[in-house]
């Protein structure tokens, strides 16, 4: 993919240096990486005298530990979105739907950009800066920002560094690439501590007592994921609207810590029947795939899905999709 990555990242810089106006957007439910990709390169363009504005279709606000990338302001709500925008960028989605209700723009855009590290992705936009092989799509992003001949100053490194570090899992999952890249972040005037510990590190008392009843009533199923183990979580809709976004996602990683099981989920209920599902696994499921089966996307070690229903059919739906994946396509 070389050769044509090299080529999709200068088409990208390209449009990007001479455009006068610039929509960015991030996912539903915005991530650091994909908010911290999408305020990078805004941050630049603005500075460079380009009309920016960043956006997300839903939730209604930049979730809490986010704020502090936006410095310039540049996060406007869907409706302040242009109907035809100039120049679009998508950022760190995996596929259209992903932009919620801002999907339409794709269509009605003068040009579009898409810059993803999703393997799941299947290509959309006219420029695609699109590498599974990357850890992150800031990795890519700053890519851009590199073709682009921009000196990098502390405000755009820390929304790289958000995405970086969020994404890796704090570095456990980054390769040597970006590790360097992570290191000239921090050479720009970075604290990493003071960057990270917000968006990581910080949850509220009372979301102690909450966590401890959700891991108090997870399951394990140790014949699940052909017989590799399965361990899963549900958080009722009163919990999920209760605390943020920065809490209820974080379950899932302390889930993923058992010992006896390959792959972890939570359940996580967003309407009367729906209910969305994020996965992990340690590597020798691919739950990118099973999430594909489900409608859902995203890596082979940490996937997503949305379903409607009870949550017991939407883990019987995760149970049939876990045994439908090829025994031998996992690693031994």
């Amino acid at each position: 993919m070389g050769g044509s990555l090299d080529a999709a990242v200068a088409a990208a810089a390209g449009l990007l240096m001479r455009a006068r106006d610039v929509t960015l957007l991030a996912h539903v439910n915005p991530d650091a990486d994909s908010l911290g990709s999408a305020l990078a390169l805004g941050i630049v363009l603005r500075r460079h005298g380009a009309a920016v504005r960043v956006s997300f279709a839903a939730p209604e606000q930049v979730p809490e530990t986010l704020v502090p990338l936006d410095v310039l302001g540049l996060v406007v709500g869907p409706e302040q979105v242009p109907v035809a925008p100039e120049l679009l960028v998508v950022c760190d989605a995996a596929e259209p739907s992903r932009l919620g209700a801002l999907a339409d723009r794709l269509a009605t855009a003068g040009s579009s950009v898409m810059i993803d590290h999703h393997v799941s992705n299947p290509g959309f936009g006219d420029v695609q800066v699109l590498d599974p092989g990357v850890e992150a799509t800031v990795v890519l992003a700053h890519r851009v920002l590199v073709a682009m001949g921009e000196p990098l100053d502390a405000d755009v490194a820390r929304c790289l560094y958000a995405g970086l570090v969020t994404d890796t899992r704090g570095f456990r999952t980054a390769g040597e690439a970006a590790h360097r890249m992570a290191a000239d972040l921090v050479a720009t005037g970075v604290d990493p501590e003071e960057l990270v510990r917000p968006i990581m590190d910080t949850h509220p008392y009372v979301w102690l007592a909450t966590l401890g009843e959700v891991l108090q009533n997870a399951v394990l199923e140790p014949d699940a994921a052909g017989g590799l183990g399965l361990v899963h979580a549900c958080v009722p809709f009163e919990d999920t609207t209760r605390f943020r976004a920065e809490e209820v996602d974080s379950i899932v990683d302390v889930l993923r810590t058992t010992a006896e099981a390959e792959v972890a989920a939570v359940v996580k209920q967003v309407g009367h029947r729906r209910w969305v599902t994020s996965l992990r696994s340690k590597g020798r499921v691919d739950v990118a795939a099973a999430a594909g089966l489900l409608d859902g996307g995203g890596h082979r070690a940490a996937a997503g899905f949305t379903r409607d229903g009870t949550a017991d059919e939407v883990l019987a739906a995760l149970r049939g999709a876990l045994a439908a994946l090829d025994p031998a396509k996992r690693p031994a």
